[in-house]
Protein backbone atom coordinates (compact mmCIF):
# COMPACT_ATOMS: atom_id res chain seq x y z
CA UNK A 1 0.00 0.00 0.00
CA UNK A 2 1.38 3.37 -1.00
CA UNK A 3 0.55 5.12 2.28
CA UNK A 4 2.28 2.43 4.34
CA UNK A 5 5.36 2.47 2.11
CA UNK A 6 5.66 6.25 2.26
CA UNK A 7 5.14 6.27 6.04
CA UNK A 8 7.76 3.54 6.52
CA UNK A 9 10.21 5.34 4.26
CA UNK A 10 9.77 8.67 6.06
CA UNK A 11 9.99 7.06 9.52
CA UNK A 12 13.08 5.08 8.52
CA UNK A 13 14.84 8.17 7.18
CA UNK A 14 13.96 10.16 10.30
CA UNK A 15 15.07 7.30 12.55
CA UNK A 16 18.39 7.07 10.68
CA UNK A 17 19.00 10.81 11.01
CA UNK A 18 18.15 10.79 14.73
CA UNK A 19 20.35 7.73 15.28
CA UNK A 20 23.34 9.44 13.68
CA UNK A 21 22.64 12.59 15.69
CA UNK A 22 22.37 10.58 18.92
CA UNK A 23 25.66 8.79 18.23
CA UNK A 24 27.35 12.14 17.66
CA UNK A 25 25.93 13.57 20.91
CA UNK A 26 26.90 10.44 22.85
CA UNK A 27 30.46 10.51 21.54
CA UNK A 28 30.83 14.25 22.20
CA UNK A 29 29.62 14.02 25.79
CA UNK A 30 31.80 10.97 26.44
CA UNK A 31 34.88 12.77 25.13
CA UNK A 32 34.02 15.88 27.16
CA UNK A 33 33.59 13.97 30.43
CA UNK A 34 36.76 11.92 29.95
CA UNK A 35 38.62 15.12 29.10
CA UNK A 36 37.46 16.70 32.37
CA UNK A 37 38.67 13.68 34.36
CA UNK A 38 42.01 13.75 32.54
CA UNK A 39 42.41 17.43 33.37
CA UNK A 40 41.64 16.71 37.02
CA UNK A 41 44.22 13.93 37.15
CA UNK A 42 46.86 16.09 35.47
CA UNK A 43 46.27 18.99 37.88
CA UNK A 44 46.50 16.61 40.82
CA UNK A 45 49.79 15.18 39.54
CA UNK A 46 51.27 18.64 39.16
CA UNK A 47 50.24 19.55 42.71
CA UNK A 48 51.83 16.38 44.12
CA UNK A 49 55.10 16.95 42.25
CA UNK A 50 55.49 20.25 44.09
CA UNK A 51 55.92 18.27 47.31
CA UNK A 52 58.44 15.80 45.90
CA UNK A 53 61.97 15.94 47.40
CA UNK A 54 65.34 14.30 46.74
CA UNK A 55 67.31 12.87 49.69
CA UNK A 56 71.09 13.04 50.26
CA UNK A 57 71.82 10.11 48.01
CA UNK A 58 69.65 11.42 45.21
CA UNK A 59 66.62 9.21 45.82
CA UNK A 60 63.09 10.47 45.34
CA UNK A 61 61.29 11.06 48.61
CA UNK A 62 57.72 12.15 49.21
CA UNK A 63 57.35 12.85 52.87
CA UNK A 64 53.61 13.02 52.70
CA UNK A 65 50.87 13.52 50.10
CA UNK A 66 49.17 16.89 50.06
CA UNK A 67 45.51 17.18 51.05
CA UNK A 68 43.47 16.57 47.89
CA UNK A 69 40.83 19.18 48.51
CA UNK A 70 39.52 19.43 44.93
CA UNK A 71 37.89 16.00 45.09
CA UNK A 72 37.76 12.93 47.29
CA UNK A 73 37.56 10.66 44.21
CA UNK A 74 41.28 10.80 43.43
CA UNK A 75 43.77 8.09 44.41
CA UNK A 76 47.57 8.35 44.24
CA UNK A 77 50.44 5.89 44.25
CA UNK A 78 54.17 6.68 43.96
CA UNK A 79 56.57 3.90 42.99
CA UNK A 80 60.36 4.06 42.94
CA UNK A 81 62.45 2.69 40.11
CA UNK A 82 62.82 -0.64 41.91
CA UNK A 83 59.07 -1.15 42.00
CA UNK A 84 58.58 -0.27 45.70
CA UNK A 85 55.54 1.68 46.76
CA UNK A 86 56.91 4.73 48.57
CA UNK A 87 53.69 6.77 48.92
CA UNK A 88 49.95 6.13 48.53
CA UNK A 89 46.66 7.77 49.38
CA UNK A 90 45.11 4.31 49.79
CA UNK A 91 45.79 1.83 52.58
CA UNK A 92 49.01 0.09 51.50
CA UNK A 93 48.14 -3.13 53.20
CA UNK A 94 44.81 -3.41 51.41
CA UNK A 95 45.82 -1.89 48.04
CA UNK A 96 49.38 -3.04 47.61
CA UNK A 97 49.23 -3.68 43.88
CA UNK A 98 49.72 -0.94 41.31
CA UNK A 99 46.69 0.86 39.94
CA UNK A 100 47.97 0.27 36.39
CA UNK A 101 50.70 -2.32 36.07
CA UNK A 102 51.35 -1.54 32.43
CA UNK A 103 51.69 2.16 33.24
CA UNK A 104 54.70 1.53 35.50
CA UNK A 105 56.80 0.83 32.41
CA UNK A 106 55.65 3.94 30.56
CA UNK A 107 58.35 6.45 29.64
CA UNK A 108 55.86 9.24 28.88
CA UNK A 109 52.79 10.63 30.53
CA UNK A 110 50.05 8.10 29.79
CA UNK A 111 46.25 8.13 30.33
CA UNK A 112 44.52 4.76 30.44
CA UNK A 113 41.04 3.45 31.30
CA UNK A 114 41.23 0.21 33.31
CA UNK A 115 39.25 -2.14 35.54
CA UNK A 116 40.69 -2.10 39.08
CA UNK A 117 39.17 -4.77 41.29
CA UNK A 118 35.98 -4.65 39.21
CA UNK A 119 35.71 -0.86 39.27
CA UNK A 120 36.22 1.33 36.20
CA UNK A 121 39.11 3.70 36.71
CA UNK A 122 40.93 6.38 34.76
CA UNK A 123 44.66 6.30 35.53
CA UNK A 124 47.39 8.83 34.72
CA UNK A 125 50.91 7.39 34.84
CA UNK A 126 53.66 10.03 35.14
CA UNK A 127 57.31 8.88 34.85
CA UNK A 128 59.61 10.63 37.43
CA UNK A 129 63.27 11.42 36.91
CA UNK A 130 66.12 12.87 39.02
CA UNK A 131 69.23 14.19 37.39
CA UNK A 132 68.23 12.82 34.04
CA UNK A 133 67.71 9.27 35.24
CA UNK A 134 64.53 7.41 36.10
CA UNK A 135 63.45 7.74 39.71
CA UNK A 136 60.05 6.04 39.63
CA UNK A 137 56.45 6.46 38.53
CA UNK A 138 53.49 8.30 39.96
CA UNK A 139 49.98 7.08 39.20
CA UNK A 140 46.92 9.24 39.79
CA UNK A 141 43.53 7.59 39.33
CA UNK A 142 39.88 8.50 39.52
CA UNK A 143 36.76 6.35 39.42
CA UNK A 144 34.65 6.37 36.20
CA UNK A 145 31.56 4.94 37.86
CA UNK A 146 29.71 8.26 37.77
CA UNK A 147 30.68 8.90 34.17
CA UNK A 148 29.59 5.41 33.11
CA UNK A 149 26.30 5.94 34.91
CA UNK A 150 25.82 9.23 33.07
CA UNK A 151 26.69 7.56 29.76
CA UNK A 152 24.25 4.72 30.41
CA UNK A 153 21.47 7.16 31.28
CA UNK A 154 22.27 9.28 28.23
CA UNK A 155 22.25 6.20 25.98
CA UNK A 156 18.88 5.13 27.37
CA UNK A 157 17.45 8.62 26.89
CA UNK A 158 18.72 8.81 23.33
CA UNK A 159 17.35 5.37 22.39
CA UNK A 160 13.96 6.06 23.93
CA UNK A 161 13.91 9.51 22.32
CA UNK A 162 14.62 8.06 18.88
CA UNK A 163 11.94 5.40 19.33
CA UNK A 164 9.39 7.94 20.51
CA UNK A 165 10.30 10.39 17.72
CA UNK A 166 10.01 7.66 15.06
CA UNK A 167 6.63 6.57 16.41
CA UNK A 168 5.40 10.15 16.55
CA UNK A 169 6.74 10.84 13.04
CA UNK A 170 5.12 7.65 11.75
CA UNK A 171 1.71 8.62 13.12
CA UNK A 172 2.04 12.20 11.88
CA UNK A 173 3.28 11.22 8.44
CA UNK A 174 0.49 8.64 8.09
CA UNK A 175 -2.13 11.32 8.81
CA UNK A 176 -0.49 13.84 6.46
CA UNK A 177 -0.04 11.29 3.68
CA UNK A 178 -3.60 10.05 4.20
CA UNK A 179 -4.90 13.58 3.68
CA UNK A 180 -2.57 14.30 0.74
CA UNK A 181 -3.42 11.09 -1.10
CA UNK A 182 -7.15 11.21 -0.37
CA UNK A 183 -7.88 12.55 -3.91
CA UNK A 184 -6.36 9.35 -5.32
CA UNK A 185 -9.24 7.41 -3.76
CA UNK A 186 -11.58 9.66 -5.70
CA UNK A 187 -9.59 8.98 -8.87
CA UNK A 188 -9.87 5.22 -8.32
CA UNK A 189 -13.59 5.44 -7.51
CA UNK A 190 -14.25 7.56 -10.60
CA UNK A 191 -12.29 5.16 -12.81
CA UNK A 192 -14.26 2.22 -11.40
CA UNK A 193 -17.56 4.02 -12.01
CA UNK A 194 -16.50 4.75 -15.58
CA UNK A 195 -15.57 1.10 -16.11
CA UNK A 196 -18.88 -0.11 -14.71
CA UNK A 197 -21.14 2.43 -16.37
CA UNK A 198 -19.09 3.32 -19.50
CA UNK A 199 -19.71 6.97 -18.62
CA UNK A 200 -16.81 9.13 -19.82
CA UNK A 201 -18.63 12.33 -18.84
CA UNK A 202 -17.65 11.94 -15.18
CA UNK A 203 -14.95 14.25 -13.83
CA UNK A 204 -13.00 14.46 -10.59
CA UNK A 205 -13.51 17.74 -8.67
CA UNK A 206 -10.13 19.43 -8.32
CA UNK A 207 -10.87 23.11 -7.71
CA UNK A 208 -10.15 22.77 -3.98
CA UNK A 209 -7.00 20.73 -4.43
CA UNK A 210 -3.56 22.32 -3.96
CA UNK A 211 -1.42 22.89 -7.02
CA UNK A 212 0.89 19.98 -6.24
CA UNK A 213 1.64 16.62 -7.84
CA UNK A 214 -1.70 15.13 -6.78
CA UNK A 215 -3.57 18.17 -8.09
CA UNK A 216 -1.70 17.96 -11.38
CA UNK A 217 -2.49 14.25 -11.59
CA UNK A 218 -6.20 14.87 -11.09
CA UNK A 219 -6.17 17.67 -13.66
CA UNK A 220 -4.33 15.47 -16.18
CA UNK A 221 -6.73 12.61 -15.50
CA UNK A 222 -9.70 14.88 -16.17
CA UNK A 223 -8.09 16.12 -19.38
CA UNK A 224 -7.53 12.52 -20.44
CA UNK A 225 -11.18 11.71 -19.73
CA UNK A 226 -12.25 14.72 -21.76
CA UNK A 227 -10.03 13.65 -24.63
CA UNK A 228 -11.32 10.07 -24.47
CA UNK A 229 -14.89 11.30 -24.38
CA UNK A 230 -14.28 13.44 -27.46
CA UNK A 231 -12.67 10.56 -29.32
CA UNK A 232 -15.39 8.14 -28.25
CA UNK A 233 -18.12 10.57 -29.32
CA UNK A 234 -16.36 11.14 -32.65
CA UNK A 235 -16.08 7.42 -33.23
CA UNK A 236 -19.74 6.90 -32.41
CA UNK A 237 -20.67 9.63 -34.84
CA UNK A 238 -18.30 8.18 -37.40
CA UNK A 239 -19.82 4.73 -37.07
CA UNK A 240 -23.28 6.23 -37.49
CA UNK A 241 -22.16 8.16 -40.59
CA UNK A 242 -20.38 5.17 -42.10
CA UNK A 243 -23.36 2.98 -41.40
CA UNK A 244 -25.59 5.49 -43.16
CA UNK A 245 -23.20 5.91 -46.08
CA UNK A 246 -22.82 2.16 -46.49
CA UNK A 247 -26.51 1.44 -46.10
CA UNK A 248 -27.59 3.90 -48.79
CA UNK A 249 -25.53 2.54 -51.73
CA UNK A 250 -26.05 -1.04 -50.63
CA UNK A 251 -29.80 -0.47 -50.50
CA UNK A 252 -29.74 1.10 -53.97
CA UNK A 253 -27.64 -1.75 -55.39
CA UNK A 254 -29.85 -4.41 -53.80
CA UNK A 255 -33.02 -2.66 -54.97
CA UNK A 256 -31.77 -2.35 -58.54
CA UNK A 257 -30.69 -5.99 -58.62
CA UNK A 258 -34.11 -7.07 -57.36
CA UNK A 259 -35.74 -4.89 -59.99
CA UNK A 260 -33.65 -6.41 -62.80
CA UNK A 261 -34.37 -9.88 -61.45
CA UNK A 262 -38.11 -9.21 -61.61
CA UNK A 263 -37.80 -7.62 -65.05
CA UNK A 264 -35.60 -10.52 -66.15
CA UNK A 265 -33.64 -8.12 -68.31
CA UNK A 266 -30.62 -5.80 -68.20
CA UNK A 267 -31.32 -2.09 -68.02
CA UNK A 268 -28.57 0.46 -68.83
CA UNK A 269 -29.94 3.05 -66.43
CA UNK A 270 -30.05 0.55 -63.57
CA UNK A 271 -26.52 -0.67 -64.36
CA UNK A 272 -25.27 2.93 -64.37
CA UNK A 273 -26.83 3.48 -60.94
CA UNK A 274 -25.23 0.30 -59.61
CA UNK A 275 -21.86 1.39 -61.02
CA UNK A 276 -22.12 4.83 -59.35
CA UNK A 277 -22.99 3.33 -55.99
CA UNK A 278 -20.18 0.80 -56.30
CA UNK A 279 -17.74 3.65 -56.99
CA UNK A 280 -19.10 5.43 -53.94
CA UNK A 281 -18.41 2.37 -51.78
CA UNK A 282 -14.94 2.06 -53.29
CA UNK A 283 -14.10 5.67 -52.40
CA UNK A 284 -15.34 5.22 -48.84
CA UNK A 285 -13.33 2.05 -48.30
CA UNK A 286 -10.30 3.68 -49.91
CA UNK A 287 -10.49 6.69 -47.58
CA UNK A 288 -10.84 4.45 -44.54
CA UNK A 289 -7.88 2.34 -45.63
CA UNK A 290 -5.78 5.45 -46.26
CA UNK A 291 -6.51 6.80 -42.78
CA UNK A 292 -5.73 3.45 -41.20
CA UNK A 293 -2.39 3.27 -43.02
CA UNK A 294 -1.56 6.84 -42.06
CA UNK A 295 -2.37 6.18 -38.40
CA UNK A 296 -0.18 3.08 -38.24
CA UNK A 297 2.69 4.72 -40.15
CA UNK A 298 2.38 2.32 -43.09
CA UNK A 299 1.66 5.04 -45.66
CA UNK A 300 5.05 5.99 -47.13
CA UNK A 301 5.54 9.27 -49.00
CA UNK A 302 7.64 9.27 -52.16
CA UNK A 303 9.19 12.71 -51.87
CA UNK A 304 10.82 14.17 -54.96
CA UNK A 305 11.42 17.65 -56.30
CA UNK A 306 8.31 18.85 -58.12
CA UNK A 307 7.09 22.13 -59.54
CA UNK A 308 4.12 23.13 -57.47
CA UNK A 309 2.91 25.64 -60.06
CA UNK A 310 2.77 22.95 -62.77
CA UNK A 311 0.86 20.66 -60.42
CA UNK A 312 -1.61 23.46 -59.70
CA UNK A 313 -2.18 24.10 -63.43
CA UNK A 314 -2.82 20.39 -63.92
CA UNK A 315 -5.39 20.30 -61.14
CA UNK A 316 -7.10 23.48 -62.40
CA UNK A 317 -7.61 21.93 -65.84
CA UNK A 318 -9.28 18.90 -64.27
CA UNK A 319 -11.41 21.06 -61.98
CA UNK A 320 -12.68 23.19 -64.88
CA UNK A 321 -14.43 20.08 -66.15
CA UNK A 322 -15.99 19.50 -62.72
CA UNK A 323 -17.09 23.13 -62.38
CA UNK A 324 -18.59 23.25 -65.88
CA UNK A 325 -20.98 26.18 -66.24
CA UNK A 326 -21.85 26.24 -62.54
CA UNK A 327 -19.12 28.69 -61.47
CA UNK A 328 -15.78 30.13 -62.51
CA UNK A 329 -12.29 29.22 -61.24
CA UNK A 330 -9.86 32.13 -61.19
CA UNK A 331 -6.08 32.04 -60.71
CA UNK A 332 -5.19 35.39 -59.12
CA UNK A 333 -1.47 34.84 -58.56
CA UNK A 334 1.10 32.24 -59.59
CA UNK A 335 4.82 31.86 -58.95
CA UNK A 336 7.33 29.24 -60.02
CA UNK A 337 8.05 27.22 -56.87
CA UNK A 338 9.71 23.88 -56.32
CA UNK A 339 8.96 21.77 -53.28
CA UNK A 340 10.11 18.40 -52.03
CA UNK A 341 7.04 16.21 -51.83
CA UNK A 342 4.91 13.31 -52.97
CA UNK A 343 3.25 14.43 -56.21
CA UNK A 344 0.28 12.06 -55.99
CA UNK A 345 -0.51 12.91 -52.37
CA UNK A 346 -0.20 16.67 -52.87
CA UNK A 347 -2.41 16.41 -55.95
CA UNK A 348 -4.91 14.50 -53.83
CA UNK A 349 -4.97 17.40 -51.35
CA UNK A 350 -5.52 20.00 -54.10
CA UNK A 351 -8.24 17.93 -55.74
CA UNK A 352 -10.00 17.46 -52.44
CA UNK A 353 -9.92 21.12 -51.40
CA UNK A 354 -10.81 22.56 -54.82
CA UNK A 355 -13.58 20.03 -55.40
CA UNK A 356 -14.99 20.91 -51.97
CA UNK A 357 -14.89 24.59 -52.90
CA UNK A 358 -16.73 23.88 -56.16
CA UNK A 359 -19.22 21.61 -54.42
CA UNK A 360 -20.18 24.06 -51.69
CA UNK A 361 -20.17 27.22 -53.80
CA UNK A 362 -23.62 28.01 -55.20
CA UNK A 363 -24.22 28.44 -58.90
CA UNK A 364 -22.76 31.66 -60.25
CA UNK A 365 -20.14 31.81 -57.51
CA UNK A 366 -16.36 31.94 -57.84
CA UNK A 367 -13.33 29.97 -56.63
CA UNK A 368 -10.04 31.89 -56.34
CA UNK A 369 -6.60 30.24 -56.35
CA UNK A 370 -3.18 31.74 -55.73
CA UNK A 371 0.38 30.47 -55.28
CA UNK A 372 3.19 32.69 -54.00
CA UNK A 373 6.36 32.70 -51.93
CA UNK A 374 5.89 34.06 -48.42
CA UNK A 375 9.05 34.19 -46.31
CA UNK A 376 10.52 30.68 -46.62
CA UNK A 377 7.31 28.88 -47.56
CA UNK A 378 5.21 28.29 -50.64
CA UNK A 379 1.76 29.64 -49.84
CA UNK A 380 -1.23 28.17 -51.67
CA UNK A 381 -4.65 29.77 -51.09
CA UNK A 382 -8.00 28.28 -52.10
CA UNK A 383 -10.94 30.64 -51.49
CA UNK A 384 -14.58 30.21 -52.40
CA UNK A 385 -17.73 32.34 -52.14
CA UNK A 386 -19.84 29.60 -50.63
CA UNK A 387 -21.95 29.61 -47.46
CA UNK A 388 -18.93 29.26 -45.15
CA UNK A 389 -18.37 27.02 -42.17
CA UNK A 390 -20.07 27.62 -38.80
CA UNK A 391 -17.72 29.04 -36.18
CA UNK A 392 -18.37 26.15 -33.78
CA UNK A 393 -17.25 23.67 -36.45
CA UNK A 394 -14.01 25.41 -37.46
CA UNK A 395 -11.83 23.99 -34.64
CA UNK A 396 -12.90 20.44 -35.54
CA UNK A 397 -12.97 20.23 -39.32
CA UNK A 398 -9.56 18.52 -39.50
CA UNK A 399 -10.49 15.95 -36.89
CA UNK A 400 -10.96 12.45 -38.11
CA UNK A 401 -14.56 11.31 -38.48
CA UNK A 402 -15.87 14.87 -38.00
CA UNK A 403 -18.62 16.20 -40.24
CA UNK A 404 -20.41 19.52 -40.09
CA UNK A 405 -24.17 19.21 -39.94
CA UNK A 406 -25.45 22.67 -40.83
CA UNK A 407 -24.53 24.36 -44.06
CA UNK A 408 -22.74 21.30 -45.41
CA UNK A 409 -25.23 18.56 -44.69
CA UNK A 410 -24.92 15.05 -45.98
CA UNK A 411 -28.10 15.50 -47.95
CA UNK A 412 -26.33 18.00 -50.15
CA UNK A 413 -22.89 16.36 -50.26
CA UNK A 414 -21.67 12.89 -51.16
CA UNK A 415 -18.59 13.07 -48.92
CA UNK A 416 -17.78 11.08 -45.83
CA UNK A 417 -16.07 13.66 -43.62
CA UNK A 418 -12.64 12.07 -44.13
CA UNK A 419 -11.10 14.22 -46.88
CA UNK A 420 -9.90 17.07 -44.68
CA UNK A 421 -8.39 14.63 -42.16
CA UNK A 422 -6.44 13.01 -44.99
CA UNK A 423 -5.35 16.41 -46.35
CA UNK A 424 -4.20 17.52 -42.90
CA UNK A 425 -2.11 14.36 -42.45
CA UNK A 426 -0.49 14.72 -45.89
CA UNK A 427 0.45 18.38 -45.41
CA UNK A 428 1.67 17.79 -41.87
CA UNK A 429 3.95 14.97 -43.03
CA UNK A 430 5.39 17.32 -45.66
CA UNK A 431 6.44 19.57 -42.75
CA UNK A 432 3.83 22.07 -43.83
CA UNK A 433 0.71 23.67 -42.34
CA UNK A 434 -2.90 23.91 -43.42
CA UNK A 435 -5.21 26.52 -41.92
CA UNK A 436 -8.76 27.64 -42.60
CA UNK A 437 -10.55 30.97 -42.33
CA UNK A 438 -14.28 31.10 -42.78
CA UNK A 439 -17.29 33.25 -42.05
CA UNK A 440 -20.85 32.16 -42.59
CA UNK A 441 -22.36 33.77 -45.68
CA UNK A 442 -18.99 35.04 -46.97
CA UNK A 443 -17.12 31.91 -47.99
CA UNK A 444 -14.16 29.81 -46.87
CA UNK A 445 -10.41 30.16 -47.35
CA UNK A 446 -7.90 27.30 -47.00
CA UNK A 447 -4.22 28.26 -46.70
CA UNK A 448 -1.49 25.67 -47.31
CA UNK A 449 2.12 26.45 -46.43
CA UNK A 450 4.94 24.17 -47.63
CA UNK A 451 8.69 24.72 -47.34
CA UNK A 452 10.06 25.31 -50.84
CA UNK A 453 13.42 24.14 -52.17
CA UNK A 454 15.89 27.01 -51.77
CA UNK A 455 18.77 25.53 -53.74
CA UNK A 456 18.05 24.44 -57.30
CA UNK A 457 20.98 22.04 -57.10
CA UNK A 458 18.92 19.82 -54.87
CA UNK A 459 16.51 19.15 -57.72
CA UNK A 460 19.03 18.56 -60.50
CA UNK A 461 18.97 15.00 -61.88
CA UNK A 462 22.17 12.96 -61.38
CA UNK A 463 24.64 13.00 -64.26
CA UNK A 464 24.64 9.96 -66.51
CA UNK A 465 27.65 7.76 -66.02
CA UNK A 466 29.56 6.95 -69.15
Amino acid sequence: MLRARLTLLYSTLLGGVLLLFGMAVYALINVTLIGQVDQLLDDTAQEILEFARVDAVGELTILHLPPLNMTTNVHVQVWDRDGRLIAASLDRSEFAEALDTRGLASTEKDFRSIEYRGFPMRVLSVPLSVGGRSAGTMQVASSLAVIESVRDDLLYILIMGVIFAVMLAGIGSWLVIEKSLAPLDTVVATAEQINRADDLSRRIPYKQLPNDEVGQLVLTFNQTLERLETIFTSQERFLADVSHELRTPLTVIKGNLDLMRRMNTLDDEILTSIDEESNRLTRLVGDLLLLAQAETGKLPLQKDCLELDSLLFEVIQEMHILAGEKLSIRLTEIDQIQVLGDRDRLKQVLLNLISNAIQYTPEGGEVFLSLAKVDEDARLVIRDTGPGIPAEDLPHIFERFYRTEKSRTRQKTPGFGLGLSIAYWIINNHKGKINVNSEEGKGTEFIISLPFVKSKDLCLPPENEE
